[in-house]
């Protein structure tokens, strides 16, 4: 076995095909298929099964990916060590948020300490987050949950109650306070399936003997606003992320507070990497 093998198949594996793992090593296809083969025959195992020009790993291969992961992700952090002013000046962190609202005064802070540094947001829910996490393909995640897990570091970063919100001109807006039993009478637009708030909402429910059902699921919190403000039904959020709406009316769950816990996290193996060491700290650091 040799390094250049075991890269040529993280490579394929990450990328989904052999022509793109050659484009991403700078060699041909035929170098990276013959290294992969290479690697099977030494060791009389099938990594990835081949159909035309798709490729999908075994398990074998599945169970390999997760060895390389933490192989070239222990050869990332030393190659930062080695050179860490230039991560700081030529780097890029990935965080995947299932709301921005958090990150605001964190960014700020870390644009000011290290504006060389790109940074790519994007959205998901806790169950995307933790993927992404787990599959290297984000750096850090923010998401409305502290995870019962070894495998991450984690910084909590504030709590909020959940709401409702409707639209001004539904009648529920006239209310100040809904029960749940009196919201499961109501028509509910729920986020999709892996949301943090709608599963707090459907336990809580289900502990009560009640069945919140909704009448439009909705894949995003913004999907989630512009349907309530037309007036489809009532929608859910943290008191943190609802933002000033003149369309909304935000309206008090009368059970007693269900707190939604955002945090900041990061895989365990990657937080002494310099760019996620940074951001964690400055999180830690950030009113």
């Amino acid at each position: 076995m040799r390094y250049v093998q075991l890269r040529a198949f993280h490579h394929v594996a990450i990328y989904g095909g052999f022509s793109r793992a050659a484009e991403a090593l700078y060699l041909t296809q035929p170098a990276i298929s013959d290294q992969v083969r290479k690697l099977e025959e030494e060791y009389d195992i099938l990594l990835f099964h081949r159909h035309k020009k798709q490729v999908t790993l075994t398990e074998p291969g599945r169970k390999l990916l997760e060895i390389t992961h933490r192989l070239f992700e222990v050869e990332k952090q030393a190659n930062e060590l080695l050179a860490e002013s230039r991560a700081f000046r030529t780097g890029n962190l990935t965080i995947v948020a299932d709301a921005a609202h958090h990150l605001l005064n964190i960014l700020r802070a870390f644009r000011d300490r290290y504006p060389d540094v790109k940074i790519n947001v994007t959205a998901g829910n806790t169950q995307s987050v933790i993927k992404a996490l787990h599959s290297y393909k984000a750096d850090i995640g923010i998401l409305g949950e502290i995870p019962d897990s070894q495998d991450f570091e984690i910084h909590k970063l504030s709590s909020s109650p959940i709401i409702a919100f409707a639209s001004v001109n539904h009648p529920a807006s006239r209310s100040q306070s809904l029960t749940l039993e009196q919201l499961a009478e109501m028509p509910l637009i729920f986020r999709e399936q892996g949301s943090k708030t709608r599963r707090k909402l459907e336990e809580l429910a289900q502990s009560r003997g009640l069945q919140l059902t909704p009448v439009i699921e909705a894949e995003g919190r913004e999907a989630v606003r512009e349907i309530v403000a037309s007036g489809a039904g009532i929608g859910f959020v943290s008191k943190a992320e609802f933002s000033a709406d003149m369309r909304l009316k935000a309206i008090r769950i009368g059970t007693g507070d269900m707190l939604m816990d955002e945090a900041a996290i990061c895989l365990t193996e990657r937080s002494t990497g310099a760019l996620i060491r940074a951001f964690m700290d400055i999180a830690r650091n950030t009113p």
